[in-house]
């Protein structure tokens, strides 16, 4: 997860420098950012799906080799159509990243510690987010903007090497795992899948309701990831060593989403699984419409950056009650679950990265883009009342 985040916001801190080495206009870039993101919808349930079949030891070894190569092939464009081009396949890639470490949580975790666990691996991809500007600002700084793509294009490498040859399926492949640990997974296996029946899980509202929380907060948190360093520095008048400023929200959303974590899993004992894990989302999107909205109220740079961070924090907090809802909904087809809600995600991004440029461009301020950010938190913090995690996808269709 760290380096999920490390390699996909490399390019927004890069992003100014990008611009104005490959004369890129705020829409065009908007093109760029997206063509990841329309990649990523488009394989993320085929990505989720083959983790459900042949496991996510296999499956994650082949997206982080993937998109690690086409980390190092970003480094490598020299005009704007090839970087649109690398950027698409980057996505296409690493499609099913989070699918797959679901799937790889709920064979090794029993339902009340799922809260926690994505709580621990979503907080860990915030660290990357953080670590990214620290570690991009100083090596582009020296070296230029491409030398960090090639930097972080070897740390894929070197994860996917010990993933491969360290990580079992389920703790029933893995040496040394106690008796009492297998005892309490022995139902979480593979063996359980079956064929997914399309049809009658995409007439559940469980699912769409899902589905639906995912776009409305994924649209603000695309914004983060592409657009957020290009903002500060056209929007605030920030340089280059102000961005260092910038890991802020990463590093809120790391504390979100543990604090989201051990909330979700104290919630689901303390009133049950329906209103632990919507609780946490209709408050967490909550917070994060407001912050939003007073963001847009007080533009003066610091007062941005702290509220836009607690808004991202805020986001980060629901994440991990998401999550595990689409286990708790998806049961055997869980990377399917995933998928499917990461697809809508996605969309969201998508959506998020290309009308960015055009709001942009067309009112002349990077602060009108704020407003259907704050909008869609709202309706995404209402939908989140809707969705049951107590009801399987094929029991509720």
């Amino acid at each position: 997860m760290v380096i999920t985040y490390l390699d996909r916001i490399c390019i927004s801190v890069a992003g100014p420098r990008i611009q104005e080495a490959l004369a890129i206009s705020p829409i065009a870039w908007g093109w760029v950012t997206g063509g990841f993101t329309l990649a990523y919808a488009i394989f993320e349930v085929p990505s989720g799906s083959l983790g459900d079949r042949i496991g996510p030891r296999l499956v994650l070894t082949r997206i982080v080799l993937w998109w690690s190569a086409f980390t190092a092939f970003t480094g490598l464009a020299t005009s704007y159509y090839p970087l649109v081009a690398i950027r698409f396949l980057f996505g296409m890639g690493e499609a099913g990243a989070f699918p797959n470490a679901s799937i790889a949580i709920s064979r090794w975790f029993p339902i009340r510690e799922r809260g926690r666990a994505f709580g621990l691996t979503l907080m860990s991809s915030q660290m990357g987010g953080a670590l990214a500007p620290l570690l991009v600002v100083p090596i582009q700084a020296a070296y230029g903007w491409r030398a960090s793509f090639f930097v972080f294009a070897l740390l894929g490498v070197l994860w996917s090497a010990v993933w491969y040859v360290w990580f079992r399926d389920s703790p029933a492949q893995m040496q040394g795992v106690s008796d009492a640990e297998l005892a309490e997974t022995s139902h979480l296996t593979a063996e359980t899948h079956r064929a997914i029946p399309w049809r009658r899980l995409l007439s559940s509202p469980n699912l769409w309701t899902v589905m639906g929380v995912g776009f409305c907060y994924v649209y603000s948190h695309a914004f983060f990831q592409s657009w957020f360093h290009t903002y500060l520095v056209k929007a605030h008048g920030y340089r280059e060593k102000d961005l260092l400023l910038s890991s802020l929200p990463f590093l809120v959303g790391a504390v979100g989403n543990i604090a989201g974590g051990l909330a979700s899993a104290y919630a689901v004992r303390q009133v049950g699984l329906k209103k632990g894990r919507c609780g946490i989302g209709f408050a967490g999107l909550t917070v994060a419409a407001v912050a939003v909205a007073a963001a847009l109220i007080h533009p003066q740079w610091l007062v941005s950056l702290l509220l836009l961070s607690l808004a991202y924090g805020a986001i980060c907090f629901q994440q991990p009650s998401l999550f595990a809802a689409c286990l708790d909904i998806g049961r055997e087809n869980a990377g399917a679950t995933v998928g499917a809600m990461n697809t809508a995600c996605q969309a969201g991004s998508f959506l998020a990265a290309v009308l960015f440029g055009y709001l942009v461009q067309y009112t002349g301020t990077y602060e009108a883009p704020l407003i259907p950010m704050a909008v869609l938190l709202a309706v995404g913090a209402a939908l989140w009342l809707k969705v049951d995690p107590r009801k399987a996808l094929l029991e509720s269709a």
